[in-house]
Protein backbone atom coordinates (compact mmCIF):
# COMPACT_ATOMS: atom_id res chain seq x y z
CA UNK A 1 0.00 0.00 0.00
CA UNK A 2 1.68 3.43 -1.20
CA UNK A 3 1.21 6.06 1.62
CA UNK A 4 2.31 9.97 1.15
CA UNK A 5 0.97 12.18 3.69
CA UNK A 6 2.94 15.20 1.55
CA UNK A 7 1.30 14.35 -1.33
CA UNK A 8 -2.26 14.80 0.15
CA UNK A 9 -1.77 17.55 2.11
CA UNK A 10 -0.82 16.15 5.47
CA UNK A 11 1.57 16.50 8.40
CA UNK A 12 3.00 12.69 8.57
CA UNK A 13 4.31 13.91 12.26
CA UNK A 14 0.65 14.97 13.06
CA UNK A 15 -0.68 11.59 11.62
CA UNK A 16 1.39 9.65 13.74
CA UNK A 17 -0.17 10.81 16.89
CA UNK A 18 -2.86 8.70 15.81
CA UNK A 19 -0.95 5.57 16.43
CA UNK A 20 0.42 6.57 19.75
CA UNK A 21 -3.32 7.80 21.42
CA UNK A 22 -4.43 4.50 19.73
CA UNK A 23 -1.88 2.03 21.01
CA UNK A 24 -1.34 4.12 24.35
CA UNK A 25 -4.84 4.59 25.35
CA UNK A 26 -6.54 0.77 23.74
CA UNK A 27 -4.24 -1.36 22.63
CA UNK A 28 -1.38 -1.52 25.78
CA UNK A 29 -4.15 -0.91 28.21
CA UNK A 30 -6.42 -4.14 26.79
CA UNK A 31 -9.17 -1.65 25.67
CA UNK A 32 -8.77 -2.95 22.05
CA UNK A 33 -8.00 -6.31 20.79
CA UNK A 34 -6.48 -4.25 17.96
CA UNK A 35 -7.76 -1.71 15.37
CA UNK A 36 -6.55 -0.53 11.66
CA UNK A 37 -7.00 3.30 10.41
CA UNK A 38 -7.02 4.60 7.33
CA UNK A 39 -7.14 8.20 6.25
CA UNK A 40 -6.74 9.26 2.56
CA UNK A 41 -6.77 12.81 1.23
CA UNK A 42 -6.73 13.97 -2.44
CA UNK A 43 -6.73 10.42 -3.54
CA UNK A 44 -3.67 9.55 -1.80
CA UNK A 45 -3.36 7.48 1.31
CA UNK A 46 -1.98 9.86 3.77
CA UNK A 47 -1.94 7.69 6.79
CA UNK A 48 -2.69 3.83 7.39
CA UNK A 49 -2.18 1.83 10.33
CA UNK A 50 -2.84 -2.10 11.85
CA UNK A 51 -1.88 -2.01 15.63
CA UNK A 52 -2.82 -5.02 18.10
CA UNK A 53 -4.60 -8.21 17.65
CA UNK A 54 -7.43 -9.62 15.16
CA UNK A 55 -7.64 -13.04 17.20
CA UNK A 56 -6.46 -12.75 20.81
CA UNK A 57 -6.56 -16.53 21.58
CA UNK A 58 -4.32 -16.96 18.05
CA UNK A 59 -2.48 -14.13 18.97
CA UNK A 60 -2.92 -13.08 14.95
CA UNK A 61 -2.26 -9.72 14.50
CA UNK A 62 -4.23 -6.99 12.39
CA UNK A 63 -3.28 -7.32 9.18
CA UNK A 64 -3.41 -5.42 6.03
CA UNK A 65 -6.11 -7.65 4.66
CA UNK A 66 -7.94 -8.45 7.78
CA UNK A 67 -11.59 -8.70 7.09
CA UNK A 68 -13.96 -7.15 9.57
CA UNK A 69 -17.89 -7.26 10.06
CA UNK A 70 -18.91 -4.10 9.06
CA UNK A 71 -22.53 -4.06 10.69
CA UNK A 72 -23.91 -0.80 10.49
CA UNK A 73 -21.34 0.61 7.43
CA UNK A 74 -23.72 -1.86 5.00
CA UNK A 75 -26.61 0.87 5.10
CA UNK A 76 -24.52 3.38 3.08
CA UNK A 77 -23.89 1.05 0.33
CA UNK A 78 -27.16 -0.28 0.43
CA UNK A 79 -29.05 2.93 0.19
CA UNK A 80 -26.56 4.04 -2.48
CA UNK A 81 -27.95 0.45 -4.22
CA UNK A 82 -31.49 1.59 -4.06
CA UNK A 83 -30.61 5.35 -5.31
CA UNK A 84 -29.32 3.23 -8.47
CA UNK A 85 -32.95 2.19 -9.11
CA UNK A 86 -33.90 6.05 -8.33
CA UNK A 87 -31.87 6.89 -11.60
CA UNK A 88 -33.52 4.22 -13.42
CA UNK A 89 -37.09 6.03 -12.94
CA UNK A 90 -38.00 2.97 -11.08
CA UNK A 91 -39.36 5.09 -8.07
CA UNK A 92 -40.09 8.71 -6.90
CA UNK A 93 -38.45 9.21 -3.24
CA UNK A 94 -42.29 10.22 -2.16
CA UNK A 95 -43.31 7.15 -3.09
CA UNK A 96 -45.53 5.04 -1.36
CA UNK A 97 -43.51 2.11 -0.56
CA UNK A 98 -46.40 -0.18 -0.55
CA UNK A 99 -46.57 -0.33 -4.01
CA UNK A 100 -43.43 -2.84 -3.62
CA UNK A 101 -45.18 -4.26 -0.81
CA UNK A 102 -48.51 -4.48 -0.44
CA UNK A 103 -48.40 -5.94 2.94
CA UNK A 104 -48.05 -2.52 3.82
CA UNK A 105 -50.99 -0.61 2.75
CA UNK A 106 -52.99 -0.70 5.57
CA UNK A 107 -50.35 -0.29 8.19
CA UNK A 108 -51.14 1.75 11.84
CA UNK A 109 -49.62 4.08 14.18
CA UNK A 110 -49.37 2.88 18.01
CA UNK A 111 -50.84 5.91 19.49
CA UNK A 112 -51.00 5.00 23.42
CA UNK A 113 -52.74 2.75 26.06
CA UNK A 114 -56.54 2.93 26.55
CA UNK A 115 -59.53 1.46 28.79
CA UNK A 116 -58.52 -1.63 31.04
CA UNK A 117 -54.97 -1.32 29.23
CA UNK A 118 -55.68 -1.77 25.69
CA UNK A 119 -53.51 -0.26 23.27
CA UNK A 120 -54.75 1.69 21.12
CA UNK A 121 -53.82 2.36 17.19
CA UNK A 122 -54.57 4.90 14.56
CA UNK A 123 -54.60 4.88 10.62
CA UNK A 124 -51.74 6.15 8.74
CA UNK A 125 -52.05 10.32 7.97
CA UNK A 126 -50.08 9.41 5.23
CA UNK A 127 -48.04 6.61 3.61
CA UNK A 128 -44.50 5.48 4.34
CA UNK A 129 -42.52 6.58 1.49
CA UNK A 130 -38.83 5.69 0.41
CA UNK A 131 -37.82 8.71 1.45
CA UNK A 132 -39.09 7.69 5.21
CA UNK A 133 -37.49 4.34 4.43
CA UNK A 134 -34.38 5.85 3.20
CA UNK A 135 -34.63 8.37 6.23
CA UNK A 136 -35.16 6.27 8.95
CA UNK A 137 -38.36 8.27 9.69
CA UNK A 138 -40.87 5.36 8.94
CA UNK A 139 -41.06 4.62 12.26
CA UNK A 140 -40.07 1.09 12.18
CA UNK A 141 -37.66 0.00 15.50
CA UNK A 142 -35.34 -2.19 16.06
CA UNK A 143 -37.35 -3.91 18.38
CA UNK A 144 -34.92 -3.48 20.90
CA UNK A 145 -36.31 -0.86 23.59
CA UNK A 146 -38.81 -0.77 26.20
CA UNK A 147 -41.66 0.52 23.99
CA UNK A 148 -44.83 -1.63 23.67
CA UNK A 149 -44.21 -1.51 19.78
CA UNK A 150 -40.80 -3.07 20.49
CA UNK A 151 -42.37 -5.67 23.17
CA UNK A 152 -44.62 -6.55 19.69
CA UNK A 153 -41.60 -7.18 17.51
CA UNK A 154 -40.13 -9.55 20.10
CA UNK A 155 -43.46 -11.49 20.50
CA UNK A 156 -43.50 -11.66 16.63
CA UNK A 157 -39.58 -13.05 16.14
CA UNK A 158 -38.52 -10.55 14.31
CA UNK A 159 -34.62 -10.93 14.12
CA UNK A 160 -32.34 -11.03 11.02
CA UNK A 161 -31.29 -14.27 12.64
CA UNK A 162 -34.19 -15.71 12.92
CA UNK A 163 -34.39 -18.17 9.81
CA UNK A 164 -36.79 -15.69 7.63
CA UNK A 165 -36.05 -14.82 4.62
CA UNK A 166 -35.65 -11.23 3.48
CA UNK A 167 -38.90 -10.93 2.02
CA UNK A 168 -41.17 -12.55 4.53
CA UNK A 169 -39.26 -10.37 6.92
CA UNK A 170 -40.43 -7.34 5.55
CA UNK A 171 -44.27 -8.70 5.45
CA UNK A 172 -43.93 -9.48 8.68
CA UNK A 173 -43.07 -5.88 9.22
CA UNK A 174 -46.33 -4.74 7.50
CA UNK A 175 -48.37 -6.47 9.85
CA UNK A 176 -46.97 -4.83 12.86
CA UNK A 177 -47.92 -0.77 13.94
CA UNK A 178 -45.10 2.03 13.85
CA UNK A 179 -44.09 3.91 16.55
CA UNK A 180 -44.91 6.88 15.17
CA UNK A 181 -46.45 8.86 11.91
CA UNK A 182 -44.03 8.63 9.43
CA UNK A 183 -41.79 11.17 8.82
CA UNK A 184 -42.35 13.00 12.71
CA UNK A 185 -39.85 11.30 14.32
CA UNK A 186 -36.57 9.77 13.34
CA UNK A 187 -35.83 6.43 14.99
CA UNK A 188 -32.68 3.78 14.14
CA UNK A 189 -34.24 1.07 12.68
CA UNK A 190 -34.82 -1.97 10.60
CA UNK A 191 -35.68 0.61 7.36
CA UNK A 192 -32.47 -0.23 5.76
CA UNK A 193 -33.19 -3.76 5.58
CA UNK A 194 -36.38 -3.09 4.24
CA UNK A 195 -34.18 -0.84 1.38
CA UNK A 196 -32.36 -4.49 0.48
CA UNK A 197 -35.83 -5.13 -0.06
CA UNK A 198 -36.67 -2.85 -2.15
CA UNK A 199 -34.07 -3.24 -4.54
CA UNK A 200 -34.32 -7.16 -5.03
CA UNK A 201 -37.76 -6.15 -5.77
CA UNK A 202 -37.32 -3.66 -8.33
CA UNK A 203 -33.94 -5.26 -9.70
CA UNK A 204 -35.19 -8.83 -9.76
CA UNK A 205 -32.28 -9.80 -8.76
CA UNK A 206 -30.93 -11.17 -4.75
CA UNK A 207 -29.18 -7.94 -3.06
CA UNK A 208 -26.00 -10.28 -2.79
CA UNK A 209 -26.04 -10.90 -6.52
CA UNK A 210 -26.90 -6.80 -7.08
CA UNK A 211 -24.40 -5.47 -4.58
CA UNK A 212 -21.48 -7.59 -6.23
CA UNK A 213 -22.24 -6.62 -9.83
CA UNK A 214 -23.13 -3.20 -9.87
CA UNK A 215 -21.46 -1.91 -6.85
CA UNK A 216 -18.15 -4.07 -5.81
CA UNK A 217 -17.01 -5.48 -8.83
CA UNK A 218 -16.89 -1.66 -10.20
CA UNK A 219 -15.46 -0.56 -7.00
CA UNK A 220 -13.17 -4.00 -6.79
CA UNK A 221 -14.04 -4.22 -3.39
CA UNK A 222 -13.26 -7.85 -4.10
CA UNK A 223 -13.06 -9.05 -0.11
CA UNK A 224 -16.60 -7.54 0.57
CA UNK A 225 -19.91 -9.65 0.67
CA UNK A 226 -22.88 -11.18 3.22
CA UNK A 227 -19.81 -14.38 4.31
CA UNK A 228 -16.12 -14.80 4.22
CA UNK A 229 -15.86 -17.38 1.57
CA UNK A 230 -13.10 -20.50 2.62
CA UNK A 231 -10.04 -19.20 0.85
CA UNK A 232 -10.33 -16.10 2.90
CA UNK A 233 -11.51 -17.63 5.93
CA UNK A 234 -8.14 -17.36 7.90
CA UNK A 235 -8.16 -13.71 7.47
CA UNK A 236 -11.42 -12.90 9.34
CA UNK A 237 -10.69 -10.63 12.65
CA UNK A 238 -12.39 -12.32 16.13
CA UNK A 239 -15.37 -9.83 17.61
CA UNK A 240 -15.55 -9.07 20.95
CA UNK A 241 -17.80 -7.57 23.87
CA UNK A 242 -16.45 -5.13 26.54
CA UNK A 243 -18.54 -5.72 29.45
CA UNK A 244 -19.16 -4.26 33.00
CA UNK A 245 -16.25 -5.13 34.58
CA UNK A 246 -13.93 -3.68 31.73
CA UNK A 247 -12.91 -7.29 30.46
CA UNK A 248 -13.07 -8.37 26.85
CA UNK A 249 -14.84 -11.32 25.69
CA UNK A 250 -14.66 -13.72 22.83
CA UNK A 251 -18.27 -13.30 21.01
CA UNK A 252 -17.80 -14.76 17.74
CA UNK A 253 -14.77 -16.98 16.47
CA UNK A 254 -13.41 -16.64 13.50
CA UNK A 255 -12.86 -20.32 13.06
CA UNK A 256 -16.99 -20.93 13.92
CA UNK A 257 -17.98 -17.89 12.75
CA UNK A 258 -21.67 -17.44 11.16
CA UNK A 259 -19.94 -15.20 8.55
CA UNK A 260 -18.42 -18.61 7.07
CA UNK A 261 -20.96 -19.37 4.99
CA UNK A 262 -23.70 -17.25 2.64
CA UNK A 263 -26.74 -16.26 4.92
CA UNK A 264 -30.59 -16.95 4.56
CA UNK A 265 -31.10 -13.19 5.20
CA UNK A 266 -28.54 -10.53 3.40
CA UNK A 267 -29.05 -7.89 5.75
CA UNK A 268 -28.73 -4.55 3.88
CA UNK A 269 -28.72 -2.98 7.16
CA UNK A 270 -25.85 -4.90 8.69
CA UNK A 271 -24.69 -7.64 7.18
CA UNK A 272 -21.29 -7.46 5.25
CA UNK A 273 -18.25 -7.61 5.96
CA UNK A 274 -14.91 -5.73 4.63
CA UNK A 275 -11.25 -4.48 4.59
CA UNK A 276 -10.12 -1.00 5.18
CA UNK A 277 -9.26 -0.71 1.48
CA UNK A 278 -12.41 -2.02 -0.06
CA UNK A 279 -14.27 0.47 1.96
CA UNK A 280 -11.79 3.07 0.77
CA UNK A 281 -12.88 2.27 -2.62
CA UNK A 282 -16.33 3.41 -1.83
CA UNK A 283 -15.60 6.65 -0.12
CA UNK A 284 -13.65 7.65 -3.04
CA UNK A 285 -16.47 7.18 -5.05
CA UNK A 286 -18.01 9.08 -2.77
CA UNK A 287 -15.44 11.72 -2.96
CA UNK A 288 -15.32 11.89 -6.52
CA UNK A 289 -18.83 12.64 -6.45
CA UNK A 290 -20.12 8.88 -7.25
CA UNK A 291 -17.26 8.07 -9.83
CA UNK A 292 -14.32 5.81 -9.13
CA UNK A 293 -11.21 5.87 -11.80
CA UNK A 294 -14.06 5.07 -15.02
CA UNK A 295 -16.92 3.29 -13.58
CA UNK A 296 -19.42 5.79 -12.66
CA UNK A 297 -21.61 4.13 -9.41
CA UNK A 298 -24.46 7.10 -8.56
CA UNK A 299 -24.34 10.63 -10.71
CA UNK A 300 -22.76 13.68 -8.81
CA UNK A 301 -26.69 15.09 -8.46
CA UNK A 302 -27.71 12.09 -7.23
CA UNK A 303 -25.50 11.93 -4.38
CA UNK A 304 -25.85 15.68 -4.01
CA UNK A 305 -29.78 14.38 -2.88
CA UNK A 306 -28.78 12.19 -0.72
CA UNK A 307 -26.44 13.88 1.61
CA UNK A 308 -28.73 16.56 1.94
CA UNK A 309 -30.71 16.98 5.84
CA UNK A 310 -34.01 15.23 4.58
CA UNK A 311 -35.40 15.54 8.13
CA UNK A 312 -38.31 17.91 8.26
CA UNK A 313 -38.10 21.38 8.84
CA UNK A 314 -33.76 21.16 8.42
CA UNK A 315 -33.93 20.18 12.07
CA UNK A 316 -31.35 18.09 13.45
CA UNK A 317 -31.22 15.05 15.39
CA UNK A 318 -31.59 16.28 18.83
CA UNK A 319 -34.77 17.90 17.70
CA UNK A 320 -35.97 14.48 15.92
CA UNK A 321 -34.84 11.48 17.25
CA UNK A 322 -36.52 8.79 19.63
CA UNK A 323 -34.25 6.40 21.58
CA UNK A 324 -30.61 6.99 22.46
CA UNK A 325 -29.36 3.49 20.08
CA UNK A 326 -27.30 5.07 17.00
CA UNK A 327 -23.77 5.44 15.63
CA UNK A 328 -24.11 9.35 15.33
CA UNK A 329 -24.65 11.97 18.52
CA UNK A 330 -27.67 13.69 18.03
CA UNK A 331 -26.96 17.67 18.41
CA UNK A 332 -25.65 19.77 14.94
CA UNK A 333 -26.52 16.14 12.88
CA UNK A 334 -28.88 16.09 10.01
CA UNK A 335 -29.54 12.90 8.00
CA UNK A 336 -29.84 12.30 4.34
CA UNK A 337 -30.64 9.27 2.78
CA UNK A 338 -27.97 7.05 4.12
CA UNK A 339 -26.06 9.25 5.95
CA UNK A 340 -25.83 10.95 9.07
CA UNK A 341 -24.28 14.58 8.10
CA UNK A 342 -22.33 17.65 10.39
CA UNK A 343 -24.55 20.61 9.98
CA UNK A 344 -23.10 22.94 12.09
CA UNK A 345 -19.20 22.58 13.59
CA UNK A 346 -20.57 25.21 16.10
CA UNK A 347 -23.52 22.97 17.40
CA UNK A 348 -22.11 19.19 16.54
CA UNK A 349 -18.78 20.81 18.43
CA UNK A 350 -16.90 18.37 15.62
CA UNK A 351 -15.04 20.01 12.57
CA UNK A 352 -15.86 18.54 9.18
CA UNK A 353 -19.17 20.88 8.54
CA UNK A 354 -20.44 19.21 5.54
CA UNK A 355 -18.88 15.50 6.31
CA UNK A 356 -21.21 12.46 6.19
CA UNK A 357 -20.77 9.16 7.22
CA UNK A 358 -21.75 6.20 9.80
CA UNK A 359 -20.50 3.50 12.01
CA UNK A 360 -21.06 -0.45 12.39
CA UNK A 361 -22.14 -1.83 15.80
CA UNK A 362 -18.08 -3.45 16.20
CA UNK A 363 -16.99 0.25 16.77
CA UNK A 364 -16.13 0.37 13.07
CA UNK A 365 -16.62 3.79 11.28
CA UNK A 366 -16.02 5.79 8.33
CA UNK A 367 -16.85 9.76 7.15
CA UNK A 368 -16.19 11.27 3.91
CA UNK A 369 -15.93 15.17 3.89
CA UNK A 370 -16.12 16.26 0.28
CA UNK A 371 -14.17 19.63 0.50
CA UNK A 372 -11.38 18.04 1.80
CA UNK A 373 -11.08 15.61 -0.31
CA UNK A 374 -11.01 13.39 3.01
CA UNK A 375 -12.19 9.95 4.17
CA UNK A 376 -11.36 8.23 7.50
CA UNK A 377 -12.05 4.74 7.90
CA UNK A 378 -11.46 2.98 11.47
CA UNK A 379 -11.79 -0.92 11.58
CA UNK A 380 -12.22 -2.85 14.82
CA UNK A 381 -13.95 -5.28 16.29
CA UNK A 382 -15.44 -3.99 19.80
CA UNK A 383 -19.19 -4.16 21.04
CA UNK A 384 -20.96 -2.08 21.95
CA UNK A 385 -20.37 0.42 19.61
CA UNK A 386 -20.76 3.22 21.77
CA UNK A 387 -17.80 2.05 24.27
CA UNK A 388 -15.54 4.99 22.84
CA UNK A 389 -16.26 7.75 21.29
CA UNK A 390 -13.56 6.64 18.59
CA UNK A 391 -15.17 9.60 15.67
CA UNK A 392 -14.62 12.25 17.77
CA UNK A 393 -11.09 11.10 18.43
CA UNK A 394 -9.89 10.25 15.26
CA UNK A 395 -11.38 13.82 13.70
CA UNK A 396 -9.53 16.26 16.09
CA UNK A 397 -6.47 14.07 15.22
CA UNK A 398 -6.70 14.07 11.26
CA UNK A 399 -8.02 17.34 10.95
CA UNK A 400 -5.32 18.81 13.28
CA UNK A 401 -2.96 17.45 10.65
CA UNK A 402 -4.00 18.95 7.44
CA UNK A 403 -1.07 21.72 6.13
CA UNK A 404 -2.67 23.05 3.19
Amino acid sequence: MDINPTAAGLSKSRLERITDHLQRQYIDTGKLPGCQTLVARKGVIGYFSSLGHADLDARAPVQDDTIFRIYSMSKPVTSVALMQLYERGLFQLNDPISRVIPEWRDMTVYSGIGANDAKIFEPLASPVTFRHILSHTAGLSYGNGHHPVDEMYRAAGLDRHSGMSLQSFVASLGALPLHFQPGNAWLYSYATDVCGYLVEALSGRSLGDYLRREIFEPLEMHDTGFYVPEAKAARLAANYHRGSDKTLALIDDPRSSGYLKPPVFESGGGGLVSTSQDYLNFCQMLIQGGCWRDQRILSRRTLALMTQNHLGGYRDLAQMAMGSFSETAYEGIGFGLGFALNLSEVASGQIGAGDFYWGGAASTIFSVDPSEELAIIFMTQLMPSSTFNFRGQLKNIVYGAIDD
